[in-house]
């Protein structure tokens, strides 16, 4: 692809996230206009050409106070396909938050399969990578899109920042508070046993959901004594993990952690204010802007995943990344 750097761009909500990516790459952020208008239309144009140009286009699609999902969504589609029109000759999305990931299999019948319908969209619109963090399915996110798509995993982030915790000889065990997470919490394991240099445990707990009503109360796997660490793609109402939490304690774990890649705590701060969970851990692909920040210095730990993403980018356009001062 050459080593001319990428044009970076970040629509409205994720310029953060966006620039301390862009300041690990050494690239500044591109200008671009976002306007609205009076009937609730937009439109996206940037201010710099593109033409010839290969182009990075930062948003996070998850719902804020300003904007639905579906507005980001929409924003993002029509933003790649102007970049598209305007002579860019290759267009890739991070969303380090992607949408609709929940979504990708059929449950009833005529169920939608949106994951797919938003690959679709994408490819639609002339996107041609795509890269997110912890998908709630690799295997449904690899089969939805036919474009090239890159994933980051958080099992090291996790396992980084939970080792220098586990001092001494403490039993350990990795808990997945539902079978669909079991190949997550078992990447997370591996990752933690080799960095502890000792073994590391599993366990499982039982989910069944009908209906959004959840069922099953069995926790396979022996916790007894041990620090259970409870590893989940991400939190919305919380309800999974505090669970597996109170599962964990029942059945005699010495002390429990929580770990999940996006934080949505879509209703507020009950998961913070239990306390089944000694420590509990987000990455910052969507900013904690539901809960009350004294509870987030005080109960909450972030983790910066914009080194990750900015290597991943890095090493797919050849560059260097610059030497930390």
């Amino acid at each position: 692809m050459g080593t001319e750097p990428p044009m970076l761009f970040a629509l409205q909500g994720s310029q953060d996230y966006a620039r301390r990516v862009a300041q690990r790459l050494g690239c500044p952020l591109s200008p671009h206009d976002e306007h609205e208008f009076e009937d609730g239309e937009h439109k996206c144009r940037p201010l710099e050409s593109v033409n010839g140009r290969q182009v990075v286009v930062f948003h996070g699609l998850y719902g804020d106070n300003r904007h639905s999902v579906h507005d980001k969504l929409c924003r993002l589609l029509f933003f790649c396909a102007a970049l598209k029109d305007a002579g860019a000759c290759q267009v890739q999305v991070v969303a380090p938050y992607l949408c609709y990931g929940r979504k990708e299999r059929r449950t009833h019948p005529q169920d939608p399969v949106i994951s797919r319908y938003v690959a679709t969209l994408c490819e639609a619109c002339g996107v041609d990578r795509l890269m997110s963090l912890e998908v709630h399915d690799l295997a449904a996110f690899g089969n939805a899109f036919r474009i090239p798509t890159l994933h980051l995993s958080c099992a090291e982030l996790f396992a980084a920042h939970f080792a220098p915790l586990l001092l001494g000889d403490a039993e350990v065990v990795a808990v997945s508070p539902d079978a669909g997470g079991a190949k997550r919490a078992e990447l997370f394991r591996q990752a933690l046993q080799q960095r502890i240099g000792r073994p590391v445990g599993s366990a499982l707990m039982e989910k069944h959901r009908s209906n959004d009503v959840v069922t099953g109360a069995l926790l396979g796997g022996d916790v007894q004594g041990k620090t259970a660490i409870i590893v989940d793609d991400l939190i919305s109402t919380g309800g999974t993990l505090l669970r597996a939490g109170q599962a964990c304690r029942a059945n005699g774990a010495s002390h429990v952690f929580a770990a999940a890649a996006h934080g949505l705590f879509t209703e507020g701060s009950g998961l913070l204010d239990s306390p089944q969970f000694e420590h509990i851990v987000v990455c910052d692909s969507v900013p904690a802007f539901r809960l009350p920040a004294e509870l987030v210095a005080r109960r909450l730990h972030i983790l910066d995943t914009t080194a990750a993403v900015a290597a991943l980018l890095a090493d797919g356009y050849g560059l260097l990344l610059p030497t930390p001062s």
